[in-house]
């Protein structure tokens, strides 16, 4: 199994503040999860905001069975259109990817 962890962090952007973008990010994960068969499970995850504010805004969390999988989630169009999403939003990226 392959853990697929990306932390993003957020800014205002589209006239949404930080909050309310990681909101829609959350949502639009959805899209991903139900039309990437090669996602056995996956979640976005939103900062507590009695946290730190310089910490990452979100995080993906998400299982795959094998680095093919992960590799066949990255060019799919529904993470595609994901990522040109987030594209828009964010500040910084950070990503670990590893076998469990």
């Amino acid at each position: 199994m392959i853990k697929h962890i990306v932390m993003f962090k957020l800014r205002e952007a589209n006239g949404k503040s930080e909050y309310e973008n990681a909101v829609e990010a959350k949502e639009r994960f959805n899209d991903v999860v139900e039309n990437v068969k090669e996602l056995k499970s996956g979640e976005v995850v939103i900062n507590s905001d009695k946290a730190p504010q310089d910490n990452y805004t979100i995080s993906l969390i998400c299982d795959f069975e094998s680095i093919d999988d992960l590799n066949a989630y990255q060019v799919h169009p529904a993470h595609k259109k994901f990522g040109a999403f987030i594209a828009e939003i964010k500040e910084a990226r950070a990503c670990i990817d590893y076998e469990y």
